[in-house]
């Protein structure tokens, strides 16, 4: 139902671009190129192991697409903290920013496969809920000077007895002032919007305000997430791009090189060749009966031309070797593309590197990590922001500040266990004192590495004043 409801959504855009007809119902235009959303359905295809080159049944494929989106995301948010402190107002977000991060991961995996995602809250009773809303379901329509999204459409469906529900909700920021804009409309056809409806129609919806307006509001009331990536297909565009949009006819090559393995493998399977006559040692219901052992290692052939019978053994030399170095040369060329070092898809143990080379190795995916945790912070910053005004408006906590931090892992660069180490040889040689190196290694305070140290072990002077 899902699949369906995207290509619908889809065919719908098409004919917006063509009949002008999110000007006529909600006078605006989508801004995103023609070219932009095909690779966006691209994105979408190969994540979702729809990749056009599977059609061929012969190729087999790898799932490259949601591999390298999953280990994007998982390296993006490696031991990742994030808090709203502040207040008691802080302290009530902060309650429902759990729901987010409970859910980052596997949402910043669609972000990173289809170039972005929106974050947004709605009130939901006296609670704070999260759409998250993938970039082929979100449109765009205006951007600021410097690249972030001011307004945009989000869509909604219910089929209810055969007739298609669509709900349009488009968010506008005009200078301090901020529009929701909500319209209904009911089709029995599924590639049309068709009539205008009263939003009251649909239960989930009878709450909901045609037209709102917020005032005094900085940024829009949702936080939007895009790949940091320079947009090669339309360049002129503001969208993010897929974390493999580099990489696609590499992906094609790998899977295919992957299908030669698979079809090596088959084709150099043992068979015993072996004459009619030789198979025919007594029959069931009319049908030859084979030798012991598996069926498929007898295959029938033809008489010697002087009549005698034989066995010969087929038993080909695997290549398995070379076509394994052919498919890791191409997925550490997927991993160069990608901006992620060797290794992390390819067979590390077939890669030979020099210690600058695994140096400027782990630094390509720091700086691909740290792009992305950096456009990341953007987006959750915004939907904190999003939050403390929607709990304004609806009188959800009492006022008061908040602040909102966020912790990152650097692993990615930095060994952690080669840093332990030495600094384990600093506390020994006296260079720094025990209770910092415990404060480093498990993450505590002052105060609770001190009650860590050993009773027989005097605290050493003065720790107070160090920092």
């Amino acid at each position: 139902m899902f699949r369906n409801f995207l290509e619908w959504i889809r065919s719908v855009i098409r004919k917006m671009f063509n009949g002008k007809l999110i000007g006529d119902k909600l006078k605006v235009d989508i801004a995103v190129s023609t070219d932009m959303i095909r690779a966006i359905e691209l994105w979408a295809d190969l994540y979702e192991n729809k990749a056009p080159w599977l059609e061929n049944e012969d190729i087999v494929s790898l799932e490259l697409p949601s591999a390298i989106a999953r280990e994007i995301a998982t390296l993006v948010v490696l031991e990742y903290k994030s808090e709203i402190t502040g207040s008691a107002r802080a302290d009530w977000l902060n309650e429902q920013y759990k729901k987010i991060k409970k859910e980052l991961r596997k949402q910043l995996e669609y972000g990173c496969a289809k170039g972005g995602l929106v974050i947004k809250p709605y009130v939901s009773g006296m609670e704070l809920s999260f759409d998250f809303v993938q970039a082929d379901s979100f449109f765009p329509t205006e951007y600021d000077s410097t690249g972030k999204c001011t307004a945009g459409i989000f869509v909604c469906q219910k089929i209810v007895s055969d007739e298609y529900y669509t709900r349009l909700e488009y968010h506008q920021l005009q200078g301090t002032t901020y529009f929701v804009i909500n319209k209904a409309y009911k089709s029995s056809d599924k590639n049309t919007l068709g009539d205008p409806i009263a939003l009251d129609e649909i239960e989930e919806w009878a709450e909901l305000e045609e037209k709102t307006t917020i005032k005094n509001v900085k940024s829009p009331l949702f936080g939007y997430f895009k790949t940091p990536f320079a947009n090669t297909v339309d360049t002129t565009s503001p969208l993010g791009v897929s974390v493999y949009s580099r990489a696609i006819k590499l992906i094609e090559e790998a899977d295919k090189q992957f299908s030669r393995i698979l079809w090596e493998y088959e084709g150099s399977e043992l068979a015993i060749d072996a004459d009619v006559t030789t198979l025919q040692q007594s029959k069931v219901n009319e049908k030859l009966k084979l030798p012991k052992l598996k069926e498929r290692l007898f295959r029938a052939t033809g008489q010697n031309k002087d009549g005698s019978s034989f066995y010969n053994i087929f038993s080909p030399e695997i290549r398995d070797s070379s076509l394994f170095n052919g498919l890791n040369n191409i997925l550490k060329r997927i991993e160069f593309n990608c901006g992620l070092a060797y290794g992390t898809i390819s067979d590390p143990q077939m890669i030979e590197k020099t210690a600058e080379e695994i140096k400027t190795s782990k630094q390509r995916s720091y700086s691909t990590v740290t792009d992305i945790q950096g456009s990341l912070e953007d987006a959750l910053n915004d939907t904190v922001y999003a939050m403390d005004v929607l709990t304004t408006l609806y009188h959800l906590a009492p006022l008061g500040k908040y602040e909102t931090s966020h912790e990152w892992d650097d692993s990615i660069l930095v060994d952690a266990k080669s840093e332990q180490s030495i600094m384990m040889q600093e506390v020994n040689s006296g260079i720094i004192k025990k209770i910092f190196y415990l404060m480093k290694r498990y993450g505590v305070t002052k105060e609770q590495a001190m009650e860590m140290i050993p009773q027989e072990t005097e605290p050493e002077e003065n720790t107070e004043d160090e920092e």
